[in-house]
C-alpha cells in the first residue's frame, strides 16, 4: 500500500509538468523521493501498480495526470482521500475547506501551516530551475504530503466503504484520461474573438439592440428593460425588492416563454462572460482545465465556468473544432433524470413512457391529454405542455411557476399536475418516501454509495430531486470509465453528456461502442432500466455548434473579419 503525492507545473491547457514525486509503502516504510529528470528517465512506475496494490492519494486525478505524462500504466486500484473525505463531509459546512488541510484539521489532527504552503507552490510553480536547496525543500514539502495521508488513512480507514470507495477511485484516472484529451478548439480563431472584442462590443449591441431599444453604449439600462416588457405585455419576475429579477437562469427561463428575447439574453451573456472568461487553450488546439469531480453536492464535475469551453455562452461553443482527419461526436443521455426516475422507482406507466421514446407525448397519450397516434408534429403545445409538466415537476416546480413557464393558467397546471401524479403514482410515492426518510435519518445515498448529509432547512424539492441528479452522476462516472478503459478518446463529460474524438476512419464505431457504453451504464443505475442516447457527428472541417447561438456566432465572425467561419445550418 503506497501513499504518492506529486508536485507538478501546469497551466494555459497544458498538460502537467512533473517536478518531483514522494511514495511511501506503509507496512514497510519505505520512502522513494524522485526529482523530475529521474522521473524522466524512467520507462515504468517504480511502484508496483498491478491487482495487489493499492495506491492512495488526495485529489488523485493529479497524479494519475502525472502518470500518464511520464507514460507510466495508471494504478490499478487507486484510494482517493479526498473523495472518500467529501463523501463523509458532503452537505456540511467545512470552516478550512475540503483541501488536505482542512480534511485533517476537522479531524484534529493540525497539518502544515497554510503561509508555508503557500510559500512552496510558489516556489514550485514560479521557476523553472531550482538549486540543491530548493530542491530539497521541494521535496520535503512533498514528502510532507505524504506524511499527511499516511495519518488521514489511518484516521478515516475505519469509516471507508472500501469497494464503492475502488470504484470512485478508478474514476479518478478516468478523469486524468479526459483532462489529458481536452476538447479540440479553433485556437486562432478565439484569439481573434478575445483580441477584438473591445473594439467590437459596441458595434454588437448596437446591431442586437435595435430590435429592444434597453442599452446605453454597453450598459444595460433597466428602466429600458422593463418598459419594453410592458410595452410588449410579457410578465417578469421580481425580487423581493421590487426590481426585476435579471440573473442569468431568470433570463434563461423566461426566454422559453418569450422566445424572441432570445437574443438579447445572448447578447447579454456574451457582454458578460467573454470579458471574464479565459478558456485554457494549449499549442496543440486544445483546451484543458481542471473538471473539478465530486465538487457538487450532487458528486458531478465542477469545472471553473470560465476556463471550461462549455461554460462561458452558447455561441462561443462554436470553437469547438475536430482537426484534419478527425471527428467529434457529442452524445448525451436522453431525458436521464426521468429514465432514472422511472428505473428506482419501480413506475411501469413512467417506464414505459420512457420507453415509448417520446415521453412528453407519452405522459400526454396516457393521461387522454392527445389521441393514441397523436405526435410532436401533430400536437406541438400539447408536447410542450406536458414537457414543462414533466421536468417542473422533477424540480418540485409549483402550479404557478408552471403555468408562468407553460403559458396556461394555474387551473390547467393544478389539472395536468393531478394527472401526473394519478398516473405514476408509484413515482410520487417513492419520491415522498424518498424525502420522508432523508429528514428521518438526515442523509441521502445513491446505489453506488454517494450521500449527503440533510440540513433542516434543506428543501424538500431539493431532496425529492437528488436521487435523479446524483445517480446521473454515478451512470455519468461509470460510463468514464468504461469508455476511457476501452480506448475512447473521451474529450470531457458535459452534465449529461459526454464529447468524444476519433480518426474519420473509426469516428462511427466508436459512437456506436460508447452509445452502449453508456446505456448499459444507465441499466445499471436503474436497475435494468436502458438510459437511451442520442448522438450528434462532426466532421472536419466542421464545427460543433449549439443552434441556439448560431445567430450569434455570425455576426460576430462577420464583425472581427472572419466570414469564411460563418456556420451555416445545411453544413
Amino acid at each position: 500500500m503506497w501513499c504518492v503525492d506529486f508536485e507538478f507545473q501546469a497551466g494555459q491547457g497544458k498538460r502537467p509538468r512533473p517536478i518531483c514525486m514522494v511514495a511511501r509503502e506503509i507496512v514497510t516504510g519505505r520512502t522513494i523521493r524522485l526529482w523530475h529528470d529521474e522521473l524522466r528517465s524512467l520507462t515504468r512506475s517504480p511502484l508496483d501498480t498491478g491487482p495487489d496494490v493499492l495506491v492512495v492519494a488526495y485529489m488523485a486525478a493529479a497524479e494519475m495526470g502525472c502518470f500518464l505524462e511520464l507514460g507510466w500504466n495508471p494504478p490499478e486500484k487507486i484510494l482517493d482521500l479526498f473523495v472518500e473525505h467529501r463523501v463523509e463531509t458532503n452537505g456540511c459546512y467545512l470552516p478550512m475547506g475540503n483541501g488536505m488541510l482542512g480534511a485533517l484539521a476537522m479531524r484534529g489532527r493540525p497539518h502544515i501551516g497554510v503561509d508555508h504552503k503557500e510559500k512552496m507552490r510558489s516556489l514550485i510553480l514560479d521557476r523553472t530551475t531550482w538549486n540543491d536547496a530548493e530542491r530539497k525543500a521541494i521535496l520535503d514539502y512533498c514528502e510532507s504530503d505524504v506524511d499527511g495521508l499516511v495519518v488521514l488513512l489511518e484516521l478515516m480507514a475505519a469509516s471507508i466503504d472500501w469497494s464503492r470507495a475502488l470504484f470512485r477511485g478508478r474514476y479518478m484516472s478516468a478523469v486524468a484520461r479526459m483532462e489529458r484529451s481536452g476538447v479540440p478548439v479553433d485556437r486562432a480563431l478565439y484569439r481573434t474573438f478575445v483580441e477584438q472584442w473591445p473594439e467590437i462590443r459596441g458595434r454588437l449591441v448596437e446591431e442586437v439592440d435595435r430590435e429592444y431599444g434597453v442599452y446605453d453604449g454597453i450598459s444595460f439600462r433597466l428602466n429600458r428593460f422593463e418598459a419594453l416588457l410592458k410595452a410588449r405585455g410579457m410578465s417578469w419576475p421580481r425580487l423581493p425588492s421590487g426590481t426585476l429579477d435579471l440573473k442569468d437562469d431568470t433570463f434563461k427561463e423566461q426566454c422559453r416563454l418569450f422566445p424572441q428575447l432570445g437574443p438579447l439574453h445572448e447578447l447579454r451573456q456574451s457582454l458578460s462572460k467573454l470579458r471574464k472568461s479565459d478558456i485554457q487553450m494549449d499549442l496543440d488546439n486544445r483546451a484543458r482545465t481542471s473538471l473539478r469531480p465530486f465538487q457538487s453536492i450532487t458528486g458531478r464535475n465542477q469545472p471553473p465556468a470560465s476556463e471550461f469551453v462549455f461554460g462561458p455562452s452558447k455561441w462561443l461553443r462554436g470553437i469547438i473544432k475536430p482537426d484534419d482527419g478527425y471527428g467529434i461526436a457529442y452524445i448525451d443521455f436522453v431525458s436521464q433524470e426521468i429514465g432514472i426516475a422511472a428505473g428506482l422507482s419501480g413506475d411501469p406507466r413512467l417506464a414505459e413512457a420512457y420507453a415509448e421514446g417520446d415521453l412528453y407525448m407519452g405522459f400526454a397519450k396516457q393521461s387522454g391529454l392527445a389521441p393514441l397516434d397523436a405526435t410532436k408534429a401533430t400536437h406541438p403545445v400539447i408536447r410542450e405542455r406536458c414537457k414543462t409538466v414533466v421536468l417542473g415537476l422533477n424540480y418540485g416546480m409549483g402550479a404557478e411557476g408552471m403555468a408562468h413557464r407553460a403559458g396556461i393558467s394555474i387551473a390547467e397546471a393544478r389539472e395536468m399536475i393531478q394527472l401526473h401524479k394519478q398516473l405514476y403514482h408509484q413515482f410520487w410515492e417513492y419520491s415522498s418516501t424518498v424525502v420522508d426518510s432523508a429528514m428521518i435519518s438526515n442523509r441521502l445515498s445513491t446505489v453506488f454509495g454517494w450521500q449527503r448529509w440533510v440540513k433542516a432547512t434543506d428543501k424538500p424539492t431539493s431532496l425529492m430531486n437528488f436521487p435523479m441528479q446524483a445517480n446521473g452522476a454515478e451512470m455519468m462516472r461509470i460510463a468514464a470509465i468504461a469508455a476511457t478503459e476501452a480506448g475512447i478518446n473521451v474529450c470531457a463529460p458535459i452534465h449529461d453528456a459526454f464529447l468524444i474524438a476519433a480518426p474519420l476512419w473509426r469516428l462511427d464505431d466508436d459512437v456506436r461502442h460508447m452509445c452502449e457504453i453508456m446505456s448499459k451504464a444507465g441499466s445499471y443505475v436503474t436497475g435494468g432500466l436502458p438510459i437511451r442516447t442520442e448522438a450528434r457527428i462532426i466532421r472536419y472541417p466542421e464545427r460543433y455548434m449549439d443552434e441556439r447561438g448560431i445567430a450569434m456566432w455570425n455576426r460576430v465572425v462577420r464583425l472581427v473579419g472572419r466570414p469564411d467561419a460563418t456556420y451555416r445550418v445545411n453544413t
